[in-house]
């Protein structure tokens, strides 16, 4: 979209950023400002990269804040990560970064695909538009959005409120761990990334078994996200089946 050069970054075996890798990717390019994905849980193993080591090496590299742009993607954890305990790392616009996304139809579960993204003021100011007919501005790339996502959204975080949400990030963080376990005593190689609710364990050889269980499978491994839907009669169902 941008026509911009892409330097993919290495990962560790947890699904984290390899943060030496960074560290050279940068150096190799200290003569080009950096524009940086962030990931708040990824897809597959539900990794958290560590934004205050990301913003250190960054420092250390020479790159001031006015060449530098970051995103956190947090398309489902980034809604569960404010509800964590008071020791997990917090994502917020007092440090230098530029946007955060998340999406709407996951961990809020909003029947359609949506998501919100958060940026500064002057970036909105940046690409938006006055649109005559509409009466307004718009900052979206196609230029138009769902109006019906917005009234999901808000009637689901109302009907909760903050202790439902949190109730739910607890539930979901408990029942990840319950599975593990389960899992492990199963004889199943398995792992829980501290910061995630996605549980990855091997690949099932059975076919059936995979169709009927809906599992994401990336190579040698699949995964089981935890959501608040699921209770724990659920996952004994499935680790008695995987067996």
């Amino acid at each position: 979209m941008y026509r911009m050069p892409a330097v993919k970054v290495g990962t560790l075996a947890t699904g984290e950023i390899d943060y030496d890798d960074l560290r050279q990717r940068l150096l190799e390019n200290k003569d080009k400002p950096a524009i940086l994905n962030v990931n708040i849980g990824t897809t597959v193993k539900g990794a958290v990269d560590d934004l205050d080591k990301v913003l250190d090496i960054l420092k250390a590299c020479g790159f001031s804040e006015d060449r530098f742009f970051i995103h956190c993607d947090g398309a489902l954890f980034g809604m569960m990560m404010p509800f964590l305990r008071a020791d997990a790392p917090m994502v917020s616009f007092r440090k230098p970064i530029g946007s955060i996304s998340v999406s709407g139809h996951k961990f809020v579960g909003a029947p359609v695909p949506c998501g919100v993204v958060i940026t500064r003021f002057r970036y909105v100011m940046a690409l938006s538009t006055d649109v005559e007919y509409l009466n307004s501005r718009d900052a979206t790339i196609m230029g138009s959005r769902n109006g019906h996502a917005p009234i999901y959204l808000w009637y689901t975080l109302t009907r909760k409120g903050y202790e439902g949400m949190r109730a739910d990030v607890e539930r979901c963080m408990r029942n990840a761990h319950v599975l593990k376990d389960m899992l492990l005593c199963a004889g199943i190689k398995t792992m829980l990334n501290e910061l995630s609710n996605t549980v990855v364990f091997e690949r099932p050889r059975e076919e059936p078994f995979v169709r009927k269980w809906q599992l994401a499978c990336e190579g040698d491994i699949a995964h089981v996200v935890v959501m608040p839907n699921i209770d724990i009669a659920k996952l004994e169902e499935f680790v008695q089946a995987s067996g």
